[in-house]
């Protein structure tokens, strides 16, 4: 699976997030303007030094924006027993269902795209649907909840309160979630949730053992773009900071786009965060 964003992505998601337009980073580097715009149309790359002076003047980690330029880097496959991936069609957005070894009692993970995809996925699994985790407002993670809710209405419906009114009439009945709050799971399991706003208000990650569904915080080597109402472009990064990055380095990150990773990879390779 491709990454979510290239050089392109990154540089103009950093450049909107410290309010620098193409002129004033040519101001800030002694780059050209005309070489800003092609880099940022993703019609050409720059050199290593010139994309480590793009990165101190945006606040990057400069070895890993010149690595992203190059696309040198790409996280090593993973594949974990418990955790199965759908592409939500026609969305371009991952959803997932876990669940516990020996037991069918599952969550889904963000129920977008085509019901009848889900339902099929749901239903050939035979799984006993416990949790519906949304992990923000946009309509590629949520637009199937009311056909779920509908399919399997013993299962709980798990979002924060600052997105749940994308859930509609569904809201009045779901649970409102903050930083912390545990979710049992199983006779001695739980699902943590974790407030991670600055892509929206109500951003949240979804821990459960060694394994955090993301949504759009944090993709590998990128993070999403901040439409937070009253959060951003910084509470993303610090979101990522204070939320993820305290994990343990071999935490699996299952993003809302592109292909997993683990936090001890983005530490090193994600050019949003200098070390």
């Amino acid at each position: 699976m491709a990454l979510e964003d290239d050089f392109s992505d990154v540089l103009g998601k950093a450049m909107r997030g410290t309010s620098l337009d193409a002129r004033g980073l040519a101001r800030a580097t002694g780059l050209s303007v005309a070489a800003i715009a092609s880099w940022s149309a993703g019609q050409s790359a720059p050199t290593g030094e010139e994309a480590r002076a793009l990165a101190r003047a945006l606040r990057l980690d400069p070895s890993a924006f010149a690595e992203a330029a190059a696309s040198r880097w790409h996280p090593e496959p993973i594949v974990l027993s418990g955790v199965r991936h759908h592409p939500q069609r026609p969305h371009p957005s991952n959803g997932y269902v876990f669940f516990l070894d020996g037991d069918k009692r599952a969550a889904l993970v963000d129920p977008a795209g085509i019901p009848a995809n889900l339902l099929r996925i749901l239903r050939e699994g035979a799984y006993h649907l416990q949790y519906v985790l949304v992990t923000h407002k946009h309509a590629d993670h949520c637009d199937a909840a009311a056909d779920v809710a509908a399919a399997f209405p013993s299962a709980r419906i798990v979002v924060h309160r600052a997105d749940s009114h994308a859930l509609g009439p569904l809201a009045a009945g779901a649970t409102l979630v903050r930083d912390g709050d545990e979710l049992p799971f199983g006779d001695d399991a739980s699902i943590r949730m974790l407030h991670t706003p600055g892509h929206t208000d109500g951003s949240s990650s979804y821990l459960f053992r060694s394994t955090v569904f993301t949504g759009d915080t944090l993709f590998a080597g990128s993070i999403g773009g901040a439409y937070g109402d009253r959060t951003t472009y910084d509470d993303i990064l610090r979101s990522v900071r204070t939320r993820i990055f305290t994990l343990p380095d071999d935490t699996v990150l299952m993003p809302g786009h592109g292909p997993p990773s683990r936090v001890g990879w983005e530490k090193a390779h994600n050019p949003f965060f200098p070390g």
